[in-house]
């Protein structure tokens, strides 16, 4: 009921000046530096997964055709993917999320994230409050403002 009414009756909307604003803007400033350093940490460690998944590949390349041979190599090979698999299926459960690489992105981007809020110091909790003051019809139920995987601008 006071919802509905708190709807009904216009709150006055905070001003240019307010000093709540340039708190808002300091903190947005200081969330855009830690959702950059979460997204370089991030792009690092897919990098690395791809170094990781190259190497691994060459060896086998290596180990097919040079040293051992296919009837060798194929069990390891099936073993190796199986495991790769139930990696991606773990990932589902834990974390409900698509196991794609949108999906690894969005989750260690978030762990990221959140390691750096508490490591910096950062009010999250403060800058929701402000973030709701300023923008109430932004989608600001979300805890983390994330960044898109797309970084194509």
């Amino acid at each position: 009921v006071a919802k509905a009414l708190g709807g009904l009756i216009p709150l006055p909307e905070p001003g240019l000046n307010d000093p709540r604003r340039k708190e808002l803007i300091e903190l947005e400033q200081q969330k855009a530096a830690i959702d950059t350093k979460a997204d370089s940490l991030v792009r690092r460690e897919l990098w690395l997964g791809l170094a990781y998944l190259v190497v691994q590949t060459v060896g086998f390349m290596r180990l097919t055709f040079w040293e051992l041979s296919w009837d060798v190599m194929e069990p390891i090979c099936f073993y190796v993917t199986s495991m790769y698999f139930m990696a991606g299926y773990a990932f589902f459960l834990r974390t409900s999320k698509e196991p794609s690489f949108e999906g690894f992105y969005q989750s260690r981007f978030n762990a990221k994230q959140k390691k750096l809020i508490e490591s910096q110091g950062f009010d999250i909790r403060r800058y929701n409050e402000l973030k709701e003051i300023f923008y109430p019809d932004s989608s600001s139920q979300q805890a983390f403002t994330t960044a898109s995987f797309d970084h194509s601008e």
